[in-house]
């Protein structure tokens, strides 16, 4: 079946996640909330930016982190890595810093969850663009893990 085996499918589910995160974010960003910005009153937007953030957020602790995890431990079980990986060069230490890079985003994340609801837009702000820009580290660090 055109060599599609069960770490394949492994790869595609962890790949997809992050897809969907990252692009999450980016329409979110890019698209929906300047067009909410453009076209509702200003209780509106701001009902409409709260119930959009929680979903992403239920949808991110539900679905996002528990596939994310999971593919993640499994494909570092079959490529071996121990818990001395991360000291080694190349693709331990790649992965050392997707892994930390990854923590940071999450905690990101979770903090502008807390700070919008706290009605502190700036640091939600400053939060949102880091979890962002983070969020694309982690896909580089991603690409740049050598194939062994």
């Amino acid at each position: 079946m055109f060599g599609i085996g069960l770490w394949a499918l492994v790869r595609f589910a962890h790949v997809a996640g992050a897809a969907l995160w990252v692009g999450g974010q980016l329409a979110l960003s890019l698209v929906v909330l300047p067009l909410a910005r453009r076209t509702l009153d200003p209780e509106a937007r701001g009902r409409f930016a709260r119930e959009a953030g929680r979903r992403f957020g239920v949808l991110t602790a539900a679905v996002f982190l528990p596939v994310q995890l999971g593919t993640g431990v499994a494909m570092a079980w079959h490529k071996g890595v121990t818990w001395s990986s991360p000291a080694e060069p190349g693709y331990g230490r790649t992965l050392a810093a997707k892994l930390a890079l990854f923590t940071a985003v999450m905690v990101a994340a979770a903090l502008h969850g807390w700070a919008h609801g706290r009605g502190r837009p700036g640091l939600a702000r400053v939060l949102a663009v880091g979890s962002l820009a983070g969020s694309l580290g982690v896909v580089l660090l991603a690409a740049a893990l050598p194939v062994t």
